[in-house]
């Protein structure tokens, strides 16, 4: 199985600066996005940190993938205190997030300036048989399959946690006016609790890794008729998505990375 990707970022059109970050490994099959949260210039600085901490562990942790036993040994101790993953790929993309956190909450919590900055998180790593997927707060992952598009991470917000109450209605969501708060996100306290889920992957599969500012203008069809019109050619695609995330007005930064499975 071969795996294609392609991200892109943008300002959008109503923020001054963008706090959004992206990153896909030219060395392993990891797409990771960020989106910050804070304000000024907090939001970015967080998302950045967050991406370069997990950028700089998998480039220290980087060996022969065949050779895992040379793998869990190079690894650094598990210094936190939830059960390690089993699997060395699952472990080492929650250590890399859990170490990302307490960076990132290290500035905030010594620097006046950064105060309360954080940010959300969803990341990708696929392995032979699947992909392990990770995420905190509200950046999303979705996968199209045989026509069809799935969201296969649940918002880490107190919508959806209403939503799952029954406390509100799918109806009453666009009118929610706390749609946009996060429970759960990176470096906003020195633990944190990552979700990380394992999904199989099949040839000419398509998935979607984005921040908010995609999904809060388009709906899901939306997206998902973007990203198939240009499935051979996913930076047009990730343009694609951006643009019409700016022609429906932009609120809010855009980030998008497109990854594909194809048969070799």
């Amino acid at each position: 199985m071969r795996l294609k990707f392609a991200g892109l970022t943008d300002v959008g059109r109503t923020r001054d600066n963008n706090e959004d970050s992206f990153f896909i490994s030219t060395q392993e099959p990891l797409c990771i996005v960020a989106d910050g949260m804070g304000g000024h210039s907090s939001g970015e600085v967080a998302s950045a940190f967050a991406i370069r901490t997990i950028r700089e562990y998998y480039e220290r942790t980087l060996v022969d993938p065949e050779i895992e036993s040379r793998l869990r040994r190079k690894l650094p101790p598990w210094p936190f205190k939830r059960r390690a993953p089993d699997h060395v790929e699952e472990r080492r993309l929650v250590q890399a997030v859990m170490l990302a956190n307490e960076v990132v909450h290290g500035y905030a919590d010594t620097r006046e300036e950064y105060r309360g900055m954080g940010t959300t998180v969803v990341g990708a790593y696929f392995i032979e048989t699947g992909m392990y997927l990770v995420h905190i707060g509200d950046s999303r992952a979705y996968r199209i399959r045989d026509g069809k598009m799935e969201r296969i991470t649940r918002d880490h917000s107190l919508a959806d946690e209403y939503l799952a109450m029954g406390i509100l209605r799918a109806d009453e969501l666009e009118a929610f006016p706390y749609k946009n708060v996060v429970t759960r996100a990176l470096g906003l306290s020195d633990q944190v609790e990552p979700e990380v889920n394992f999904y199989t992957i099949q040839p000419d599969d398509m998935y979607v890794l984005c921040s908010d500012g995609l999904t809060d203008p388009l709906d899901d069809p939306t997206v998902m008729r973007i990203a198939m019109e240009h499935a051979d050619d996913l930076e047009a695609g990730c343009r694609a998505l951006i643009d019409a995330a700016n022609e429906a007005g932009g609120p809010d930064n855009i980030t998008v990375v497109l990854a594909r499975t194809q048969v070799v």
